[in-house]
């Protein structure tokens, strides 16, 4: 399989009607098209060490969630951080794809997979374009017991929540930044949303909004969709390895 025949492949997956406006998702990087693709190294971010560690394992593509240049790049200059990473992605001959907002949104996708893992069942699309879901606990919790739920289930090392002061069931999620979604959630009658990021202004709002809100990190929403990407590689018949892209620390009282 060459690299466009494995991009074809997972766009047949993963379609591109689902990309939303503005999006930078796609080939970011495909110095060499035909090239037979034997290890694809899977993360959410395409940092610097991914880049590396891609080098070093001989990988032939990196499958990322988050696109490479989704902020604009100028100029391919080594000076520059993230033209030097183009620089050695093409001297190396690795490809590099993403597929973003429509992986949100995808069945199976971040939101799927999110929602699955804190405990949301019988979801339906909702939010913005129908990339976050709405469903339900088995079992109402109050707001401080669903965080904790939330923060163990995603491994993360802190959950900001609000407290609007009733018994959660009803629960919109979608990974990521998640203020385009408030409003649907709201108007849906949710009990509370969760999401990656939410913001400390809706946070302090919510009360007033009826809604309580839980913000559990950017990285830890969506880093659960990338089992999904070494299953859709594995299948393939591709040699998928996953990396912990995370550069943020966190100081918590837990260690």
């Amino acid at each position: 399989m060459t690299v466009n025949e494995f991009y074809a492949y997972l766009e047949e997956r993963i379609p591109v009607s689902l990309t939303l406006p503005g999006d930078k998702d796609g080939m970011s990087c495909c110095p060499c098209p035909d090239k037979t693709v034997n290890k694809v190294l899977i993360a959410l971010d395409v940092t610097s060490e991914v880049v590396d560690e891609a080098i070093e394992e001989g990988c032939e593509v990196i499958l990322a969630h988050h696109p490479m240049l989704f902020g604009g790049l100028s100029e391919v200059n080594a000076e520059n951080y993230r033209g030097n990473k183009l620089v050695r992605l093409i001297s190396n001959g690795i490809a590099v794809m993403s597929f973003h907002t429509r992986l949100d949104g995808v069945s199976g996708g971040v939101s799927d997979m999110l929602a699955d893992l804190i405990g949301v069942k019988n979801t339906v699309p909702t939010g913005e374009c129908g990339i976050a879901r709405i469903g339900e606990l088995e079992q109402p919790l109050p707001a401080s017991l669903f965080a904790k739920k939330i923060k163990a289930a995603l491994s993360a090392p802190v959950v900001e929540y609000s407290d609007c002061g009733k018994l959660i069931k009803t629960v919109v999620v979608g990974g990521g930044s998640v203020n385009s979604h408030l409003k649907y959630a709201i108007e849906a009658g949710a009990d509370a949303m969760v999401g990656g990021e939410i913001g400390y202004h809706n946070l302090t709002d919510s009360r007033d909004f009826g809604i309580s809100l839980f913000s559990a990190g950017h990285f830890y929403t969506e880093n659960p969709v990338c089992a999904r990407l070494f299953e859709l590689t594995a299948e393939a018949g591709l040699i998928p390895m996953i990396t912990f892209s995370d550069r943020i620390a966190y100081e918590t009282d837990d260690q």
